[in-house]
Order: structure tokens, then C-alpha cells, then sequence
């Protein structure tokens, strides 16, 4: 009976513990989706006080704009209102049916790149395809454009082009447009240019719910790594279109003596999103990083160039890409 009436305390204990660990499942109602998506963010987002956002006045605008007979695309579309307020790219609310976005980190600014242009006046059919990379020779200087780093590449692709290019005097990296991808890719590509071991960069993560709650800065490195390097001058070209993983490979480059950034600021995106389930199912996305260059430039507001040129509109009527001719004439 003692051994029937400790296991039956037992099983009781358990029980307990477990109405305790696993919770009712909150409720799914507009109001209460509402604040869970504004509770979310107000505990992981980032960018707070970088951004003088006062996420408790956006509460009042937005809360009484709810009900509980407000309806999924009324519901969704306060909900994306009130997520514009962070001006932030990484930032998103996917419904299933439609995906919230802003797109003011480059939208208002020059596009700063032609396409047309780059192919019909510079590639001239000469140029190579190495798996995501496009790259020629323009005057005895290395041209290499790449457009996306959700295009995977690998180790032997950077050995084709770093070999292709050991002769020339100097290598320029067209990065504009690039909106970012996978960030394993920065260091990789990064590590061809690196003279040395250098730190890249610093990032802090939100780890309470207060605003200001951050772990002890993360150092991050990159040193060379490959077969060869490419240490002779480098100009990486850029626009507002280059953001997120882009922003952090600008950013890790411009700690090289030998390069420079020509071009206009980056997008920015320095905030490594992550993302939460509302009770009703959507997902919401916001930013829980923030990162800082060597001298403790936040990078989240874009990068500024080391030479800014806009493309103009007299060049592109004579099929000439400004931003390209003035990195040309800096390395010759």
C-alpha cells in the first residue's frame, strides 16, 4: 500500500508539472492576435532606440482600429500599418494569402544600375559564366558581377576567378541590386580578399524582453582562406539596392586597405531576422540583432561609399554606366 500510494503522489506531481509546462492554447481572436504580434515585437525587436521608435505610442494609434469582428483583411492590414512604423526590410507579416513588406530602404532613391547597359556596353559577349559570378576584362582591370547571395557558389568557382584576374590591376565587385541571401556566403567570398585576419564586425543579440536587453557584443573575423587571394586594389560597386546579407559583405570588405566602395549607400538590413507564430497562424518576422562595424558603426541604416557617384542621365543616354566608368578610371 506505502509503494501504491508513492506512485500514485507520483503520477499526481507529474501532472501537475504538466498542466503547468504546457498551457491552454491562447486564445484566436482579432484582439487577441493583435497584441500577441505586438507583444512579439516589443520584446524581440532590435531596433527600438536606434530608431527613436516609441512602440508603446504605436500601440495606442493601432489597438483601437481592432475588434472582435474585425475581419482576417482588415486584421492584416492594421497589422502591416502598424509593422511599416519599424521601416524595416526584415520585417514582415505573412498571412498566407498576402505577405506584408517595405520596401523604403531603397524606394525615393536613384536606382544606380542598368542592366541593359552593363550588357549591351561592357560585356560585349566576352564575358564568362562561373556559377552564380559573371565576369570579364575591361581594360586590364577585372569586372565581376554578382547578383544575388541566394545564388550559391563554391571554392572552386573563387579559384577560376581569382586565377583569371591575378594580372590585372584590380579587381571591381558589382554588387548592385544584390539584396542579400545566404549570410554563410559573406565570409566565404570575403576570405579571397582578405590580406589578413581582420575583424569584420560586432553583433549583440536580444536575449530579454526590456528594449535594451542584449548579450555581450559577438566578435566575428575573416582571414584568408583559398588557394589564392586577391590583395591588389578592389572597388566594390553599390546602390540602395544592396541590403541584408549584401550590407554585411560591404561592410566586412571596407576593413581591407586595398578596397574601397564606390557607388551609393547600401540598403542596409544589420538585424538577423527571426520569426514567431501567431495563434491564428501567421507569421510574423522582425529583426533581433544588431550589428556594428570595427569603429561601432551601426550598419542598420545602410553603409555609406568611400566615393559617391550617381549615375546620370547624360551617360545613360550614351549607354555609359557612371558608377562603373568612375571605378574604371580610379584603377587605371
Amino acid at each position: 500500500m506505502k509503494k501504491y500510494a508513492l506512485l500514485l503522489s507520483l503520477i499526481v506531481g507529474f501532472a501537475s508539472c504538466e498542466y503547468i509546462l504546457f498551457e491552454e492554447d491562447p486564445a484566436d481572436d482579432p484582439i487577441s492576435n493583435f497584441d500577441a504580434l505586438w507583444r512579439a515585437v516589443d520584446e524581440g525587436y532590435s531596433f527600438f532606440e536606434f530608431k527613436r521608435i516609441n512602440w508603446d505610442s504605436v500601440y495606442t494609434v493601432y489597438r483601437p482600429k481592432v475588434n472582435n469582428n474585425t475581419r482576417a483583411l482588415e486584421l492584416f492590414n492594421t497589422m502591416s500599418d502598424m509593422l511599416f512604423t519599424l521601416r524595416d526590410g526584415h520585417v514582415n507579416l505573412n498571412a498566407g494569402f498576402n505577405r506584408s513588406r517595405n520596401w523604403e530602404w531603397f524606394l525615393g532613391f536613384p536606382p544606380n544600375y542598368d542592366k541593359n547597359i552593363i550588357e549591351r556596353n561592357y560585356w560585349r559577349q566576352q564575358e564568362w559564366y562561373t556559377g552564380p559570378f559573371v565576369h570579364t576584362v575591361l581594360d586590364s582591370v577585372g569586372y565581376v558581377r554578382y547578383g544575388s547571395f541566394s545564388s550559391v557558389f563554391n571554392e572552386s568557382h573563387l579559384d577560376l576567378i581569382i586565377a583569371r584576374f591575378q594580372n590585372a590591376k584590380g579587381i571591381i565587385i558589382d554588387v548592385r541590386d544584390n539584396g542579400g541571401g545566404f549570410g554563410y556566403l559573406v565570409p566565404l567570398l570575403a576570405s579571397r580578399f582578405a590580406d589578413q585576419r581582420r575583424l569584420a564586425y560586432t553583433f549583440v543579440v536580444k536575449n530579454g524582453p526590456a528594449h535594451n536587453d542584449f548579450t555581450t557584443p559577438v566578435k566575428v573575423y575573416v582571414e584568408p582562406q583559398g588557394e589564392r587571394q586577391f590583395t591588389k586594389p578592389v572597388i566594390i560597386l553599390t546602390n540602395r539596392m544592396c541590403y541584408s546579407a549584401t550590407n554585411f559583405f560591404v561592410a566586412t570588405m571596407k576593413n581591407f586597405p586595398h578596397v574601397r566602395v564606390i557607388g551609393d549607400w547600401t540598403g542596409g538590413g544589420g538585424g538577423t531576422p527571426v520569426s514567431k507564430e501567431l495563434p491564428n497562424g501567421w507569421i510574423v518576422r522582425y529583426s533581433s540583432t544588431q550589428s556594428f562595424m570595427p569603429n561601432g558603426f551601426n550598419i542598420e541604416g545602410g553603409i555609406p561609399p568611400d566615393i559617391q557617384v550617381n549615375m546620370t542621365e547624360s551617360d545613360r543616354l550614351r549607354n555609359k554606366d557612371t558608377i562603373l566608368e568612375r571605378a574604371l578610371a580610379e584603377l587605371k
